[in-house]
């Protein structure tokens, strides 16, 4: 897998899941990350993780992304992961990449020692890396973010012992874990990464339009740019940036557009996950395609309360001839 000049839609719990992906892939997104994966709960053969290291015909290529901190589980993982050997997913369908997540920074994930935690302790890092490029039947990459806090911001370092590590490329979320999703990212913290390390470097934070991508490759150098809160409920962006990346217009989606995307990726989510459970995660997913919809203020109640596929449809019907579509 080349991971330069590719437009990437990031790994992304709870949200990037089979349906998403495959709307950003409809739409221009080049490879996507999975939801991230427990290596303790593939050691234990837990089934829901298995769902998720599922590899479906339309979702490749499809890197994995993995979590933990424990050296020989995480090695044990891209491994199996990569050979396509772990249980209940064994097919010929075979991830192009297993990525390691040294970056979440969500208190339960950090407070057991994983994502963002691991930067804390860079020998760790290291074994981590090293085992896993050994055990892995794929590229292995790494993904960080600046560093803890602002006291301790130390991705260069880390991206380098990646490179030495054998790891294929650098995701660098240009803000540190104690900073979360505020204030603005840093882009000068990809340009340091990019100007340390010979591997390719993918960029990541705010990027919310194809402008903002266009502008984090000019300032940063980075080879590559991966989108995750701008593409929620707005899979678009990949096409709107492949565009003016080629000097190309582009237009924003029409109101129809969207709706006929949220409807069918949503009505995929109800039927992969079970109506119960996919209406639910449907409701956030509806709020975000509708987000600065004329009318959508008063659909706001409906889109919180649906319990049924027929619910979200009728929300969409609404907001369908609320724009005399």
């Amino acid at each position: 897998m080349d991971f330069k000049n590719i437009l990437i839609c990031a790994p992304m719990a709870g949200v990037s899941d089979h349906p998403f992906r495959v709307m950003a892939r409809r739409f221009g997104a080049d490879l996507c990350v999975s939801e991230m994966i427990s290596s303790v709960a593939m050691h234990y053969e837990d089934k829901k993780t298995a769902s998720l290291a599922k590899i479906e015909g339309d979702d490749t290529p499809l890197s994995i992304q993995i979590f933990g901190h424990d050296p020989e589980i995480m090695a044990k993982s891209a491994y199996q992961l990569s050979s396509g050997t772990y249980k209940h997913t064994q097919g010929d369908i075979l991830p192009v990449a297993i990525d390691i997540n040294m970056g979440c920074p969500v208190k339960k994930i950090v407070n057991s020692g994983d994502g963002s935690a691991l930067m804390r302790d860079l020998p760790l890092c290291k074994k981590i890396i090293s085992e896993c490029v050994n055990a892995s039947r794929v590229p292995v990459t790494v993904k960080m973010r600046a560093g803890w806090d602002k006291s301790s911001i130390n991705c260069v370092e880390l991206a380098k012992i990646a490179e030495d590590a054998g790891a294929s490329a650098i995701t660098i979320h240009a803000r540190t874990r104690s900073q979360m999703y505020e204030p603005s990212a840093n882009w000068e913290i990809i340009k340091m990464v990019k100007d340390a390390v010979a591997i390719p470097v993918i960029g990541n934070g705010d990027i919310f339009s194809a402008e903002d991508a266009k502008n984090m490759i000019a300032q940063t150098g980075c080879d590559s740019v991966m989108v995750g809160r701008g593409a929620m409920g707005n899979p678009f962006i990949f096409e709107q940036i492949r565009a003016i990346l080629n000097g190309e217009e582009y237009s924003l989606p029409s109101v129809e557009k969207r709706l006929n995307t949220a409807r069918e990726q949503l009505t995929m989510l109800a039927h992969e996950k079970g109506e119960r459970v996919g209406v639910c995660e449907a409701r956030k997913h509806l709020a975000w395609y509708t987000k600065g919809m004329r009318f959508s203020s008063g659909a706001r109640g409906m889109i919180n309360s649906v319990c049924t596929l027929d619910d979200v449809n009728k929300v969409i019907d609404f907001l369908m001839e609320s724009a005399n579509i």
